[in-house]
């Protein structure tokens, strides 16, 4: 059983990287730092939000319009920090 857990730990580290690359990968976006027309940033960009959507639609219908400021991947990297909380308080009792 811990097995399991020190596997969900790292998927959660591996989702929380990507909504951290998918962040910064909008904000350079945005003030136009990258373009996504070049190949590579065009890729990685379709791959993240492919990856993150599933994730972000069901939070972006619960938490109300706030006039173009998207408080999703926020959402989201709280609920993986707390996830991520409750189980390395929690690792004790599978041993």
């Amino acid at each position: 059983m811990l097995s399991l857990i020190q596997i969900l730990l790292l998927v959660l580290d591996i989702l929380w990287f990507f909504l951290i690359a998918h962040v910064i990968m909008s904000w350079l976006i945005n003030f136009q730092v990258l373009n996504v027309r070049q190949q590579l940033v065009g890729q990685i960009w379709y791959m993240l939000n492919r990856i993150l959507e599933p994730i972000y639609g069901p939070v972006r219908r619960v938490l109300p319009p706030m006039s173009g400021i998207d408080l999703a991947p926020l959402v989201v990297l709280v609920g993986i920090y707390a996830v991520r909380i409750i189980l390395m308080n929690n690792i004790s009792a599978f041993y």
